[in-house]
């Protein structure tokens, strides 16, 4: 067990740096780059989500821009690579070019980055006077809310459903539960999280719920029961549609394991011995059909925690780490991209080691040492 786990440890460097030299090019070759959106800031043309999310930084890049700007403002008409800089001195446009690290060579540029990541310091936002660490920081309890919560919950209910539509296969159970599951796979998880609104958050209907945030506004003046009820009181909604939308697919592999085991041979041989229907179903066949239910737990709960919440975040008004990723990807706000994506893929690759390593736990008889990498 120790010498895969080690050529797994291997493993994860070149995994880890073709992802992040495949989405460091594709990314410096996109248009719209920093450069650019400090040219759009200033010029005036910057709008839409840009404009938004520009203004919310208090932006120290874009302070020292402006001054730059108002420095250079004698400019004369010349030709630029960069979008809306035409009247722009050149002098200043390399000063922003310097000011994002833009006048080193790709190539050296990448090599500075992996550097400070291998070193843990991921640096400073571009648009956002703060650190990424402390940006991170400061919106991972959203995410990690949403995450833990909707995994949970989704694992707690579609593994016993799972298994029960397995035993009752083609009962009348099974099947009103599939089209349920099938109407829950089929409506994105955003429009729930609208209807719920319009239903219980004071839309058309019923004032049962907050419309947004985390928490109350007076949160900080309540007792700490006050607390835990008001942050449940507001996580409920954008809770049941992430759940309601991400249920069904486990559910359903779930249900579609567990058949796969029961018509084996070894059930009918355990059955023929006598064992109780509970004995073999918990006994036998449990261990075997939830292997392939914990192979998709890091990407459920990746997904869940990173991507899946993007638009219920949005939706009501969650500051995470989703919202956080999507305004960096918009503005073109490098350290926030690229700091995240390191250390989010490290996490994932790490936590896809720890569930191989859990199969032997759930079933002694698997043996990594036998089979390569």
């Amino acid at each position: 067990m120790l010498a895969y786990i080690i050529r797994r440890l291997l493993l994860i460097i070149p995994t880890l740096l073709g992802i992040m030299v495949i989405n460091f090019t594709i990314v410096q070759f996109a248009p719209g780059g920093p450069v650019e959106q400090i040219i759009a800031q200033l010029t005036g043309t910057d709008v839409g989500a840009t404009a938004r999310i520009g203004g919310t930084g208090g932006s120290e890049a874009g302070s020292g821009a402006q001054t730059s700007l108002q420095a250079s403002t004698s400019a004369t008409a010349n030709s630029s690579k960069y979008r809306g800089a035409q009247g722009l001195d050149p002098e200043f446009i390399k000063q922003l070019e310097k000011q994002f690290g833009f006048d080193k060579p790709l190539h050296e540029r990448f090599l500075l980055m992996m550097g400070n990541y291998l070193r843990f310091d991921f640096g400073s936002s571009y648009f956002r006077d703060e650190t990424v660490i402390n940006l991170v920081l400061d919106k991972m309890p959203v995410s990690i809310s949403l995450g833990i919560w909707t995994t949970l919950l989704v694992y707690f209910i579609s593994i016993p459903l799972g298994i029960r539509k397995a035993v009752h296969d083609g009962s009348k159970f099974d099947i009103w539960t599939s089209s349920l599951v099938s109407v829950g796979n089929a409506i994105p998880g955003f429009l729930f999280a609208v209807l719920l609104i319009v239903l219980f958050s004071g839309g058309s209907y019923l004032d049962w719920f907050p419309l947004r945030g985390l928490t109350s506004d007076n949160w900080d003046q309540m007792s700490w029961p006050m607390k835990i009820a008001d942050y449940l009181w507001h996580m409920v909604l954008p809770i049941t549609a992430l759940v309601i939308g991400g249920f069904a697919s486990l559910t359903l592999l779930t249900k579609n394991s567990f058949l796969d085991q029961i018509n084996q041979q070894y059930v009918l041989t355990a059955k023929a011995k006598g064992l109780t229907e509970n004995r073999v179903l918990y006994g036998h066949v449990f261990r075997n059909a939830m292997l392939i239910v914990i192979a998709g737990f890091p990407a459920a709960f990746i997904g869940i925690l990173f991507t899946g919440a993007l638009l219920i975040e949005i939706i009501f008004s969650l500051d995470g780490l989703g919202l956080l990723g999507f305004e960096a990807l918009i503005k073109r706000d490098y350290p926030i991209i690229f700091g995240t994506l390191y250390f989010f893929t490290l996490f994932g690759l790490v936590i896809s080691l720890i569930t191989d390593l859990t199969y032997t736990i759930v079933d002694p008889r698997i043996d990594f040492e036998a089979r390569d990498v």
